[in-house]
Parts: C-alpha cells; structure tokens; sequence
C-alpha cells in the first residue's frame, strides 16, 4: 500500500470571493458520425440488426471484388471484334488481325508488352481446344488458337510487332471526307495522331487548336513535311524458301520483296504529302495568317507611299488653287471689264443726259423770249455743249437742272468763258457772249 505525506501548513489555497458561473447558452446539437447513419439508415429502411449486418457485408464484399479488378481487363476486348478470326485459315495468319485475335483491338499498337502478355493468358483459357471441346464448342477454333500463338510470338517481338505495325492498316485513321461539314481540329488531330506513330523522331509536335501561335504551326507542317519514316512493310513479303538448294530463285524473291517494299514506301510516302498539304490548303490559321501578312504588307506599302503619296497630294492641291485662282481672276477680270463696260454706258448714258438737258435749255425756257432767234440759239447752245469738257459738262447740266429759269445767265457765264480762253469765238455765240 502506498502512503501518502502528511499535509503541511504551508499549504495554502487562493479563492476569488466575487468569482461567479459563466451564464448557459441554449446551442443545437445534431446527431453526426457512422454509428448514427447506420441507426437513421436502419431505421428508415425499417431493417433489423442482422438485415443491415447483411447487406453491409454484401457491399463490402462487392466493394474489394471491384478493386481487385485489374485495370488492363477493362481495355481488352470483351468478345472477339472480328468473328470471322474463329473460321480463319491458320496457314494465312498473315492477313490476319493479330490485335482482335489477342483481343487488343482498341489498344493495338499503344498496347505494352505487360498487357500483351495478360491478353494472350486471357485468350489460351478461353480459346484453349481442351477448353473448347470440353465446352462443347461445335466449330473446331484449333486453327483461331494457332493464329493467337502466331499472334502472341509477333507482337511479343520488337522487330516483328514493328513490321506488323507498319503494316497495321485498321489502326490508320482516315482524313475527313472533302467536301464535307466538320471541325477541322476534331477531324485532323487523331489523323496526325495515328500517323504520328511511325516517325523516326520524337516528340512529334501537336496539331494545337486555333490560339496556336504562327511559329509553332509553321514548325508543326515544317516537320511533317521532312517527316522521317520507318514504316518498311516488310510484314507484307513473300515469304522467302528456307532451303538453299536454288539460291537464284531464294535471290529473285528477296530481290521481288524489296522492290515491293519500295514500291510501297513510294505511294505511302506520296500519300503522306498529299495528306499534309490538303491539311495545309483547309487550316484555318494557315489562312488567318495569310491574311494577316497581306494586311501587314499592304500597310507597309502604304507606309513606304506616305511620301510621294503627300508630294503627289500637295502637287494636286497646288495645282488646284493655281487653277482657282486662275479663275478667280479671270471672274474679276471679266467683272470688272463688264463693270468698266458698264460705267462707260452709265457714263456715255449721263453725258447724253446732260448734254440734252443743256440742249433743251433754250426750248425748255421758250427761247428766252426770243423765240425769232430759235435756230441761232439752239446752234450756239449747242457750241457751248460741245466745247464743254466731261466735268463742265456734269457742273453746267447741274446748275441748269437745279435752276431751270437761269440758264441763259448759266450758258451766258459759259460762253464768256470759252471767248476769254479763246476756245470759241464771240462771233459763234454773239447771243450769249
């Protein structure tokens, strides 16, 4: 037993004499956790104890099935994609589909050699004879099996899957029928993709999609326009004879394949270029940047213009005003001749005013009185009117029109004027000088 010390005096405890409870506070608490799901599922559902215990147990069961599911099954093929393999002549498993016989023909050549391998364990326990017969299988599928073998031996191989791929005409993927509706991006990107997987040189670059810059679509069609291929067709050689008893004949077949083989390569290799320029000729960027650059050039041109473009502008307006001007003063010109012409009028038209207003002076006063001497008087009258210049003109037939009853003073006085400066004689105009 254990004993305890004795308390001591020193000990003291502290208390606060106005402490007080903190008040409650009214908070909603809900019920959470697995326990109780488990209690609101059970009770919802209206199971008892040994019913839920079941069905969790069935779901857990069902829950490792599934995970315990390798995920490579779920890309073989779950019934054989080309029927007529299981009647194939074992003898001609060349012309075979040696993916859909291995049930990859959704993998094909992207399969690995792992799941080669799983798919060829998966087809022998299905397409095994022994399995077959012991089935009761009515066709006999001895020959299928051979070709799964034929299959396996191939693809497990590097050089002979490699030969087989070259030659693996389901895998292409066909360009977009011309003429037709589609998204260029959609329909090309899986072509380029499928023939992406023959060439010599990685990575093979991306078709992108319509934010691709220039550069990067000029080196996307740069690269398949030099694109390196290996395909060979070499799968598709007539088999060479393995005896050496006729080495001329052994020569000719090896010679007629490799002519065969070039001959392939030539139209497969034409076929790719006239596959990369009609991609080309419909890329819409291709165009967006074949407009771009003729806008670009044409401003240039545009700019390189600007200076006899503005030479050729001010040259015309030049001319322009030069010529306005032109008619400008010849409109003043004629202006004023027609204002000169008509001022000799309006001054020709006054003179003959004036001078018949002086004229009429004498028949206009009834002669001033002297009416028997009317012919003399409108023969001097008329003297005096010619001998008067332009201003004395205007001053005479003015002092008359204001005073109609002086003029014989007026034509007197101007008369006397004209025998003083001599200009007339007294003889020619006794009556008013």
């Amino acid at each position: 037993m254990l004993s305890l010390p004795a308390l001591t005096s020193d000990i003291t405890v502290s208390t606060v004499a106005g402490a007080k409870l903190t008040p409650s506070v009214r908070r909603p608490i809900e019920p959470v956790g697995k326990d109780f799901m488990h209690h609101a599922t059970r009770t919802l559902r209206n199971h008892t104890w040994s019913e839920f215990e079941k069905i969790q147990a069935e779901q857990n069961v069902k829950t490792v099935d599934e995970s315990n599911v390798d995920p490579d099954e779920l890309l073989f093929d779950t019934e054989l994609a080309d029927e007529t393999l299981l009647g194939h002549d074992a003898r001609d498993w060349k012309t075979a589909d040696l993916y859909a016989a291995m049930g990859l023909s959704k993998l094909r050549y992207t399969a690995t050699e792992n799941q080669i391998i799983k798919a060829h364990r998966k087809q022998v326990v299905k397409y095994h004879p022994d399995k077959q017969s012991a089935s009761g299988a009515s066709l006999d599928q001895d020959g299928f099996f051979k070709i799964i073998q034929k299959a396996f031996e191939t693809l497990t191989d590097k050089n002979k899957r490699k030969q087989y791929d070259s030659c693996d005409f389901v895998a292409d993927v066909e360009p977009p029928k011309k003429g037709s509706e589609y998204d260029f991006f959609e329909a090309w990107a899986p072509v380029f993709a499928s023939e992406a997987r023959f060439s010599k040189k990685t990575p093979v670059p991306e078709l992108g999609n319509l934010e691709t810059s220039q550069k990067e679509v000029e080196q996307f069609f740069s690269f398949w326009h030099r694109f390196d291929s290996w395909r060979t067709f070499e799968f598709l050689d007539e088999d060479v004879p393995d005896d050496s008893s006729n080495r001329d004949h052994k020569r000719y077949i090896e010679r007629k394949n490799k002519a065969a083989r070039d001959k392939k390569k030539t139209a497969d290799n034409a076929r790719l270029v006239k596959l990369v320029e009609r991609a080309m000729n419909e890329d819409p960027r291709i165009k967006m940047f074949k407009e771009a650059e003729k806008k670009e050039k044409e401003r240039k041109k545009w700019e390189a213009g600007a200076g006899a473009r503005a030479e050729a502008e001010a040259k015309a307006k030049a001319e322009a005003d030069a010529k306005s001007k032109a008619e400008e003063e010849a409109k003043a010109a004629a202006n004023a001749k027609a204002d000169k012409k008509k001022s000799k009028e309006a001054a020709k038209a006054a003179k003959k005013k004036n001078k018949r207003a002086i004229r009429n002076a004498g028949k206009d006063n009834d002669y001033f009185g002297d009416a028997a001497q009317a012919a003399a008087i409108d023969e001097q009258i008329t003297l005096i009117v010619d001998s008067l210049d332009d201003e004395q003109l205007v001053e005479v037939s003015d002092k008359i029109k204001a005073d109609a009853s002086a003029s014989k003073t007026i034509l007197s006085e101007t008369a006397k004027t004209f025998v003083e400066s001599g200009k007339l004689p007294a003889s020619l105009v006794a009556y008013f000088a």
